[in-house]
Parts: structure tokens; sequence; C-alpha cells
């Protein structure tokens, strides 16, 4: 795509051209010339910008799942947000992180290979400091992390896995995240090849007073088996597909599952104000619903059904005799 001329520009070309500094016939000469573009070959761009934009949605929707859960677990103000994705070779990321950090290593099957997920100085203990009891100040002192301090990091770390699973679901890969290993140097990790490409999805974190990021590096042979599904076209075709047996019967068993509030009304009565105020204890109030006449059931506020009442053993009980139809007039 050709640069877009700010408004600075465009009047200061006008401005040669009507002054003779420039002709017209110069411009035209301009265009004609071939126009050589560096391409860094070390720096292969295998994704293209329809699934960058795939990767930052799915991310974004992680970042927000990741605002809720963190939020719940250090009790503190808690905001992520997506704020850059970006391709590079892994050694550019490598060596962009600091030389002591958070790495946690995650296997997503049935994805082969590693991802990694790292977590600023400044991120990462303000967390352990909020777990620790304190008020979330960050400290770098993530090269000494004791065994108890570890552990909990790990703990902290292995609930956000669920979220990066539920982030992916939106593309149809279900991957199942595991925390394989904790690491805190890394230079220590050598996953892939230092000229292969990956993604980086950098998150902005603020945890109470403290800020810093959070990023995902994720390779693109990892990502192989999935690529075809972050283009826009498999994305829009496949919101278009009929749901698949195996999602029609989860959802059918969700509904089955849910919980409804049914309220039987056996009838209605008017009183007035003071005849409310004398009510005692044992004293009986009209209804003017017949003992021979169906009663209303109401499923959720709404009425479904007419029943009898009776018992069923030493149960009140009604018994469902017909459904309510919208035709029904109810005060038949």
């Amino acid at each position: 795509m050709a640069d877009v001329l700010s408004q600075s520009e465009i009047d200061a070309l006008l401005s040669a051209l009507s002054t003779g500094e420039m002709s017209a016939d110069e411009l035209k000469k301009e265009d004609n010339k071939p126009k050589v573009r560096t391409y860094d070959f070390k720096r292969a761009l295998r994704f293209s910008k329809d699934q960058i934009r795939s990767l930052t949605r799915i991310h974004e929707n992680y970042a927000r799942l990741l605002t809720s859960y963190f939020s719940a677990q250090l009790r503190t103000y808690v905001q992520i947000s997506v704020a850059s994705v970006d391709q590079l070779p892994y050694e550019e990321f490598i060596r962009s992180i600091p030389s002591a950090t958070i790495l946690n290593i995650i296997e997503a099957p049935p994805l082969e290979g590693h991802l990694i997920v790292e977590v600023n100085p400044n991120v990462a203990y303000a967390m352990l400091d909020r777990l620790l009891g304190g008020a979330g100040v960050s400290m770098n002192k993530i090269e000494n992390l004791t065994e108890i301090e570890t552990q909990l990091m790990r703990n902290l770390f292995e609930g956000t896995l669920s979220s990066l699973r539920e982030a992916w679901v939106s593309v149809q890969a279900d991957i199942a995240p595991n925390l394989m290993e904790l690491e805190t140097n890394p230079q220590f990790l050598q996953l892939v090849s230092p000229n292969e490409t990956v993604i980086v999805i950098s998150l902005s974190a603020i945890i109470g007073q403290s800020s810093g990021m959070i990023n995902l590096c994720l390779p693109h042979v990892v990502l192989e088996p999935v690529i075809s599904k972050l283009s826009m076209h498999y994305w829009m075709s496949e919101k278009k597909n009929d749901t698949t047996e195996s999602e029609f019967q989860a959802l059918k068993r969700n509904v089955e599952n849910s919980k409804l509030d049914v309220r039987v009304q056996l009838g209605q009565s008017q009183i007035t104000v003071q005849e409310l105020l004398d009510l005692n204890v044992g004293d009986v109030i009209q209804l003017k619903q017949p003992t021979d006449q169906l009663v209303l059931v109401n499923i959720e506020g709404f009425p479904k059904f007419l029943a009898q009442p009776g018992k069923k053993e030493k149960h009140l009980a009604v018994q469902i005799v017909k459904p309510i139809k919208e035709e029904d007039d109810l005060n038949e």
C-alpha cells in the first residue's frame, strides 16, 4: 500500500509545482521508476495480515478472561489488554526479554511443540506480593525465588490455562494446555531454531500500582496445523455452517440440566389494608378459585400449564392436565 501523505506534505508538493521547482513530468517519471523494497530473509513474514487479525481477536478475548481470573485471585485492580501482535525470529524474541523473568513453558495438545508465556518481573512480583498478603508492590527478585514462591507462581499460572483454551475455542481449535515448566532464565530456553518465525502477542498488564508486559510466544511450527482456521474466510464459513451433532448434544444437555422456577397459583383474593392489619394467626382468607377448577402453573413467571391439585404420598402435588396455548383465555 502506498504511503499516505500528510496535509503538510501535500501543501509542500503543490507549492513546488506552482513555483516551478518540480514539474508534473518529473512526477510521472518518478512514478514509472521501479520501486525496490528491502526484504530480510532472516525475518520471513509467514503469517498474513488476515491471520494476524484473527490472532489479535483470539487474544483480546484471552486478555478479558485473564483480567477476570487475576482480579478474582489477587483481589486487586487488574487490567490486561492486547498491546501489539508481531511476527519475528525466535532469537529476536529471546533477546528482547529480561535476563531474569518468569517463563511458562506450555504444551497444548493436539498441537505439537511448546508455547511460551513470559511475565515481566514487575508484573510477576506484584502478583507474588499480593498472593503473600502484600499490597502488590513490585520488586525484581525473580532470580532468587524460593521453592514456596515458585510453587505459588506455578499454581497461579496453571489457573490461566483454562482461559487460553476457552479463547481458542472461537476458531474451532480444541487445545488442552498444560504447564510443563516454570523457568527464570531465557538463555536456557531453546525450543525452536533461532530463525524460526514466531508470533509474539504482547499484553499490557496493570496489577494494582504496578504495570508491565505479558508476552505470548507462539512458534509457526506449533500453529501450523491451525493456520488455515485463522483466515477470515474460514472463520466466516464456519459461522455459517450448521451446528455439529456433538455441539447440538452438548447444548441439549446444558439446557436439560438448567433449573427453572415453578410456582403453582392456587387462587387469588382481594382484601383491604385494614383487613390485612387485623389478620391474626389462624384467620382464613377466602380465595375466588372454586375447588373444582384447575390451578395455574407458572414457569419462570409465565403461565404454561393447568393442573389439578392433590397429594402424592405425604406431599402436596399437582397433576398437569393440559398446556396453556397463547390463544387460551385464562379468565374463563
